[in-house]
């Protein structure tokens, strides 16, 4: 019987034929189309391998991943510099350089856009991979509108929406470190400072300071499941939705995302119903086809709303 490691080995083998000339997932393992993987994914950063361990792998399968990988770059497939093994599941997320000169930043490209990662230093690296199809519709969406950008991370969204010629992004997320990265990241792109605001605040304690901003064309809501102390999805998220009627202008948009497979988007379509029924249901983003799903409403959720004018 074929090993999931041999399964893996294949795999990458494939993706790695040609080599994406952007940052890319090439193997998703939580997606559960694959057994015996479901914890691994593997990322391709232009030249890094960053393979992810979700969970402590079964006896003797650590070694034999680690030994496919370092055969894996002495095959001609093979372009890369750097082959880092990341244990998510332990404190602290350690990284593990298997091949390469071990680094602790490095900036990507996605869709033309840049952005710098972390790389085995923290739990998440910078940029969610699976969230590029929702950067690339706020920035065909952006041009000439005030965006509001609500637990903005690295502020990925704020890169997109600026490159797409927003006239205003206003940044909100609590981790004021993870806003210096998106400061970072704006002027990595050659991006007007001016247009770009950022607020280092819990939002439920920041209403006013968000109102000032607005009101707003787009609303962005793309929050963690859970982050202790400020926010847990499936009890917070309906105080998010029923403030945007009074942060929203006419005719506006909403994404509104969670990334949680157990809740399906059911969940913010009857939320938005009952909290802010002016907003109507528009689409479902589609996910990025790098990021199969054994379930349909497993994988991300980024659903559009739009407020009627």
């Amino acid at each position: 019987m074929t090993s999931p490691i041999h399964t893996l080995e294949q795999h990458l083998l494939t993706s790695l034929d040609a080599a994406p000339s952007e940052t890319r997932r090439l193997f998703h393992g939580r997606g559960r189309c694959w057994p015996g993987l479901e914890q691994i994914t593997v990322d391709w950063l232009q030249g890094v391998l960053l393979v992810a361990l979700f969970r402590e792998l079964p006896d003797g399968q650590l070694t034999e991943l680690e030994s496919m990988l370092r055969r894996l770059a002495e095959r001609p497939q093979w372009t890369g510099q750097a082959i880092l093994l990341q244990h998510r599941y332990l404190p602290d997320s350690p990284g593990q350089w298997l091949l390469g000169e071990p680094c602790q930043q490095r900036a990507v490209v996605e869709d033309g856009l840049s952005y710098l990662l972390d790389l085995g230093v923290r739990q998440n690296n910078g940029l969610f991979l699976d969230m590029r199809y929702g950067r690339r519709w706020v920035r065909e969406q952006a041009a000439g509108k005030r965006v509001l950008n609500l637990f903005a991370y690295t502020c990925g969204f704020s890169v997109a929406a600026i490159a797409g010629g927003a006239q205003q992004v206003v940044n909100l997320d609590m981790a004021k470190a993870a806003l210096s990265r998106g400061r970072e990241n704006h002027r990595l792109n050659g991006h007007d400072a001016s247009r770009v605001a950022y607020l280092g605040h819990e939002l439920f304690k920041s209403w006013g300071k968000v109102r000032k901003y607005g009101p707003y064309d787009l609303i962005i809501i793309d929050p963690p499941t859970f982050q202790r102390g400020s926010f847990v999805l499936t009890q917070d998220y309906a105080k998010i939705l029923r403030r945007l009627p009074e942060l929203l202008g006419e005719g506006g948009c909403v994404l509104a995302c969670v990334n949680d497979p157990a809740i399906g988007p059911e969940f913010l379509i009857e939320g938005m119903a009952e909290q802010a029924p002016e907003l109507r249901f528009v689409e479902r983003l589609e996910n990025p086809p790098e990021f199969p799903d054994a379930d349909p409403q497993g994988g991300l959720k980024a659903l559009v709303f739009r407020r009627q004018a």
